[in-house]
């Protein structure tokens, strides 16, 4: 940490230093640790800026150098925490729930009488003066008009377009793809409309195209080129995963399942990576889109992949506990709602959905009592099944995705094909895809990416030996059945041939004994037939 000597005499206390002095000690000095481009000295800044907050929660510049210190050491959270009242999808909700309160409560004040609300205006005479004074007084234009300039200057500095930008691209590296698309398009419309202000008043010489205008309290200066080609790029690249989310959403319900899964499949296999939260809700939705097609492996290999970047997922454990089921595969999925119950129970317990407040939800605080009594219900249910002996009757045709009686040849293409997919080395390699945030265990994440894909390949080479035994089996009944019915032909045929051969032999005898009788007849035709009488004489 670099020191400065300022800090000896903000230690000191004297008494001529006032808090606005002091913050500004603490400001420069966090300037000078920033300017050193260096993360140990950006992180001893934000320590400097955080007591200079402490003094002045509302200084501005402090509050800039703070927010771009964080999102130079990629603490996005932090970012987002601070600036979560700027985030447009919970500002929407605060203002939902907000409306929906008043509501309520505008019924219930509506029995109140309304003179409770009126401002007395004018007094009576018999009031004394201070009364009077004070009731005839309504406002001064004088003091709302400097109250509207107060504003506007509000508006145009203090809350300035750095707010925008610096969130924005924390948004992005949150998963937050909307929101960061919405703040940061705010912010180059600020930032443009700053320049164009800026440069009314600028002559030829002094004008420079080097970008938009951001205001740091009252002082202003232009940001380089990089950091704003950098939005921009990160900008068109938000919006190209935006328009493929939003394709393969409109072809999942319109039932065009293939087509869906190929658009998720291009944001998840991009060459350049996403945020770890907006990759999570991708395979969701792609695990989602192979369940309705009908390949439970890819949908539980989905569905491991959230798991393993957000271990709280609740659609995630909701839809792979179901795929389980479906195949008839009940410890594990038993396993998963044991695991659901618990994160019940633990968000009834904090009173509050598991992750920060910006964090997107598929579920409202309001449905865990009654999802809890359900997963309640199907466990008790499931584990008497299990009790009654359902355990080997795994439908391992579903989960390889092949139909009853499939030959030999489609059950070695589907399993050479599952296997490719989902070796255990294989498992992680959607990490190197994946920009994490903040302190994130990679480790961890791996772990639980190698535990899960190592459990699927077992399922599927267990699914594969029981149906190879009974491919084999059913060949071998096929090939007995074939050479019975040879047998049997082959009897059928010596049996037919005897006959024709008795048959043969019949009409042959009958047609030699026709012959000799015909040589017979030619050859007493031909010669005389001499007779002698023997013992007559003349």
């Amino acid at each position: 940490m670099v020191s400065s000597p300022s800090h000896g005499c903000i230690e000191k206390k004297h008494w001529w230093l006032t808090n606005r002095k002091i913050v500004d000690m603490y400001v420069k000095d966090a300037r000078s640790l920033i300017a050193s481009q260096e993360q140990s000295n950006i992180a001893s800044a934000i320590n400097v800026l955080d007591a200079a907050l402490a003094l002045s929660p509302r200084f501005e510049i402090a509050m800039e150098l703070k927010a771009v210190s964080l999102l130079r050491l990629g603490r996005f959270k932090e970012v987002a925490d601070m600036l979560q009242d700027y985030i447009p999808s919970l500002k929407m909700a605060s203002d939902d729930s907000s409306s929906s309160a008043s509501s309520t409560s505008s019924f219930d004040n509506n029995s109140q009488p309304l003179a409770r609300e009126r401002v007395k205006l004018l007094s009576d005479g018999r009031e004394s003066d201070n009364r009077s004074a004070q009731s005839v007084k309504c406002f001064s234009v004088s003091d709302l008009k400097k109250k509207v300039m107060a504003g506007l200057v509000k508006n145009r500095n203090t809350e300035g377009q750095w707010r925008y930008l610096v969130l924005g691209q924390a948004c992005c590296h949150l998963g937050l793809m909307e929101d960061a698309m919405a703040l940061l398009q705010t912010g180059k419309r600020l930032a443009s409309a700053a320049f164009r202000r800026e440069s009314v008043c600028w002559s030829d010489d002094s004008f420079t195209s080097s970008g938009a205008i951001f205001t740091s309290g009252n002082q202003s200066h232009t940001p380089p080129r990089s950091d704003s080609e950098s939005i921009i790029h990160l900008l068109s690249h938000i919006k190209l995963l935006l328009r493929r989310k939003t394709a393969a959403i409109a072809a999942a319900e319109a039932g065009l399942h293939t087509e869906s899964i190929r658009h998720f499949s291009k944001i998840v296999d991009g060459r350049r990576g996403a945020p770890q939260n907006f990759l999570a809700e991708c395979y969701m939705h792609r695990a989602a889109a192979y369940r309705s097609a009908g390949r439970i492996a890819e949908a539980i290999a989905d569905c491991n992949r959230t798991l393993a970047l957000d271990p709280s997922c609740i659609e995630a454990l909701t839809t792979r506990a179901s795929l389980f089921e479906t195949i008839h595969c009940l410890p594990d999925s038993l396993h998963d709602l044991e695991h659901l119950k618990l994160l019940y129970n633990s968000i009834l317990r904090d009173r509050k959905l598991p992750g920060p407040a910006w964090k997107r939800q598929n579920v409202g605080y309001h449905e865990i009592p009654a999802k809890l009594r359900s997963i309640s219900t199907k466990i008790q249910h499931l584990k008497q099944r299990v009790a009654n002996g359902e355990l080997g009757n795994v439908d391992y045709y579903a989960l390889m995705g092949l139909r009853r009686n499939c030959s030999r040849s489609e059950l070695e293409r589907s399993h050479l094909l599952l296997t490719l997919r989902h070796k255990p080395d294989k498992s992680i390699n959607f990490i190197d895809r994946c920009e994490f945030s903040d302190e994130v265990d990679v480790d961890s994440v791996k772990d639980r990416a190698k535990m899960s894909g190592l459990l699927l390949y077992r399922l599927i080479q267990r699914g594969y030996t029981n149906l190879m035994r009974l491919v084999l089996d059913e060949e071998l009944s096929e090939k007995q059945r074939k050479k019975m019915k040879h047998d049997e032909n082959q009897q059928q045929l010596s049996k037919s041939v005897e006959m024709e051969g008795m048959r043969n032999k019949k009409n042959a005898f009958q047609g030699v004994f026709c012959r000799d009788l015909a040589v017979v007849g030619n050859l007493l035709s031909h010669r005389p037939i001499q007779v002698k009488y023997e013992g007559l004489s003349c």
